[in-house]
């Protein structure tokens, strides 16, 4: 016979997670009934940024050049975040960590000049 008493922890951990995850769905949707922040009006529904309405349609489409640029933001941001540990620990690792973060530096580098061969970074 299985002793069941083992998965009491697990079980316990369940309720407290659903008994949480309730309470933090279904309490602010309760304390803004309470307090009448559901009750919606005109200037509640209105766009509002910057201090003046939107120009145009919020669904419009952005240029790819805006994607391409952040994609390189990205990139270049995951580089530092490998390179700072890298650096803290590169005596200690020896030349084979070296070599490697050196192709690594430069593979970025070759994608560095390929995005501005092809006119990525260049804004109109």
């Amino acid at each position: 016979m299985v002793d069941l008493s083992q998965y009491l922890p697990i079980l316990l951990f369940l309720g407290v997670a659903l008994l949480l995850s309730s309470a933090f769905v279904f309490l602010p949707m309760a304390v803004a009934k309470l307090t009448g922040t559901a009750q919606p009006t005109p200037e509640k529904l209105s766009e509002y940024e910057c201090g003046f309405p939107a120009f145009e349609d919020s669904r419009s489409q952005f240029d790819v050049r805006f994607y391409l640029v952040a994609i390189l933001f990205i990139i270049f941001d995951l580089e530092a975040a490998f390179l700072y540990p890298w650096a803290v620990s590169v005596f200690t690792l020896g030349w084979t960590a070296w070599f490697s973060m050196m192709i690594f530096i430069a593979e970025l580098a070759l994608g560095l000049v390929y995005a501005w061969k092809k006119g990525a970074l260049e804004w109109e």
